[in-house]
């Protein structure tokens, strides 16, 4: 069943998570069963300005998802000077620098794209501004624009973005709820590109309590015995979406489609105002399952909330069930899965980081194991779920998931994500290519060599045509230029090192002088790559302390 023509397409994906620099890595990490929750030693959280009472105290959780360089930035890039950068909230530097590289993912300019570009973002409490003025001068001023409603509007101002700007605030929803309505907005035909996802740094300023939200080693173990909650971590993840039609006339490289979505609220039908509502929970799922127009055995992973909570899971399960019961399924045909026991709960970034991991599996055809799982919780019944415990292939005709995302306070987001529908196969490209790469700085420039020769010689069946296309129409042209002209990637590689190549050097002489011209400040004066766009390296941003 193909998609509908009001589907979604994702055409780029960016972030930074616990225990990986971007996503590429993330998915590796998830293949490699990689818990990337960290312990922190005494030096550590002494050095984070954590108290010697929350030393001292034996509930204190000593462990979490951690970001390194969370609050480094690269303040001349964004055209911002040192005192501003150092003004504006770490997580709202991490969404503009992320949406940036999720802009490139996509092989899109903003100055060069034609339409309307907006931004959705989700982000947790800025507890940087409140830790400076707890521990800093009573006299401090209040700074414009701390909040978390201004990082779409930070976002915009400094990408030069003029579609709708919007923060979305409904806790840990936050990030899949403002996929959802970015979604909308693109079907609404407010916007043309969509950048979607949520932010949050913390610090390890937990404390264990009994049925809780935080286990006392800062594990996630979803759906198990052992389950008493997990770690709160920092990490950022952003998409960009267009409408399905608009990315295949454009030939945009499409990731995953999403198919359906819906975002609704417990009400007052639960224990209390932080409790989990079934009844809610299940409605949603059913929404964005009938918002797609499919049945729930269509449906082949389900990329839970999975707080690790034994209420929470139960009550989540039940749900799902609830949900899934129109369409009676045989035991154990659903996977079922939390990125929460990789990375611990993301908090305003978690649905978003959820909805990369579906949109991955749907795309390899794989499900990844679910970490720290050795016995199912005695008060979840699990119907047609079941979790793995060791990554499984998933080999269906097309396949799609599930994404849900609760925050605390009832408002429940569920999104129904598609696999990509292949293009046409195309000739192996041939003959010469002229590859340019610009960057602000010299060493920008020279660590952007660098990450393309690794990128391509790590990934030996990429298309030249691709890549050309991508560099030339994809990405800015800065004013540090160097532009190489080659015939395959092998000598791409050795061209972008700064290599000799096997025979001598016989390339074209107009192509030659156009490449030079280019790299001398001029226009691109080579024929256009019949290509696509690809995933490529973002820019090295050179990131200092602020």
């Amino acid at each position: 069943m193909s998609p509908p023509e009001d589907a979604i397409a994702v055409v780029g994906m960016a972030g930074r998570f616990p225990g990986a620099p971007d996503v590429p890595t993330l998915w590796r990490n998830l293949l490699d069963g990689v818990d990337a929750v960290h312990d922190y030693t005494e030096a550590e959280l002494r050095a984070l300005g954590v108290g010697e009472r929350l030393l001292a105290d034996p509930a204190h959780v000593r462990a979490g998802g951690r970001l390194p360089g969370a609050t480094a930035f690269d303040a001349d890039f964004f055209g911002m000077t040192a005192d501003e950068a150092a003004a504006m909230d770490p997580q709202q530097r991490l969404f503009l620098e992320q949406s940036w590289a999720a802009l490139e993912d996509a092989g899109c300019d903003p100055a060069a794209f034609d339409g309307l570009i907006g931004v959705f973002s989700g982000s947790s409490v800025n507890r940087h501004f409140l830790y400076r003025q707890f521990t800093g001068d009573p006299d401090e001023p209040l700074v414009p624009g701390f909040a978390p409603d201004y990082a779409a509007a930070q976002t915009a101002y400094r990408l030069g973005l003029t579609g709708p700007a919007m923060a979305v605030q409904t806790a840990c929803s936050s990030s899949l709820t403002a996929v959802c309505v970015a979604a909308q907005h693109l079907l609404d035909y407010r916007c043309d590109l969509a950048l979607a996802g949520g932010v949050s740094v913390t610090e390890p300023r937990f404390r264990h309590t009994p049925g809780g939200l935080v286990s006392p080693d800062g594990r996630c173990r979803a759906f198990d015995a052992a389950g008493q909650g997990g770690a709160y971590g920092s990490g950022v993840a952003v998409l960009a979406l267009r409408r399905l039609r608009d990315a295949a006339e454009s030939r945009d490289r499409i990731l995953a489609v999403l198919r359906g979505w819906a975002v609704g609220n417990d009400g007052a039908r639960r224990a209390g105002f932080a409790a989990p509502g079934l009844d809610g929970q299940a409605g949603v799922v059913a929404e964005a399952l009938a918002d797609a127009g499919l049945t729930p055995g269509a449906i082949g992973f389900v990329e839970a909330h999975g707080s690790g909570t034994a209420v929470g899971d139960a009550i989540e399960v039940a749900a799902l069930v609830q949900a899934f019961s129109a369409d009676p399924l045989p035991p154990g045909t659903v996977a079922l899965g939390s990125i929460k026991t990789n990375l611990g709960n993301l908090d305003a970034a978690a649905g978003a980081a959820s909805l990369i991991k579906a949109v991955l599996a749907v795309r390899h055809g794989v499900v990844p194991a679910n970490l720290h799982f050795e016995r199912a919780a005695p008060d979840v019944e699990f119907g047609p779920f079941s979790v793995p415990v060791k990554n499984v292939a998933w080999e269906t005709e097309t396949r799609r998931a599930g994404v849900s995302s609760f925050g605390l306070g009832g408002t429940n987001a569920h999104v129904i994500v598609e696999q990509a529908a292949g293009g046409p196969p195309r000739p192996a490209s041939t003959g010469w290519h002229v590859l340019p790469v610009s960057a602000r700085t010299p060493e920008a420039l020279r660590q952007a060599r660098t990450r393309l020769a690794d990128c391509l010689e790590a990934a030996p069946r990429t298309d030249l045509d691709d890549v050309a296309h991508t560099l030339t129409a994809g990405r800015r042209a800065f004013a540090h230029r160097t532009a190489i002209v080659c015939r395959d990637l092998a000598e791409a590689v050795a061209r972008l090192r700064g290599l000799p190549y096997g025979a001598p050097y016989d390339a074209p002489e107009d192509l030659t002088r156009a490449a030079e011209g280019w790299a001398a400040g001029g226009e691109p004066a080579w024929p256009p790559a019949d290509g696509r766009v690809v995933s490529l390296p973002a820019y090295p941003f050179q990131r200092q302390e602020v």
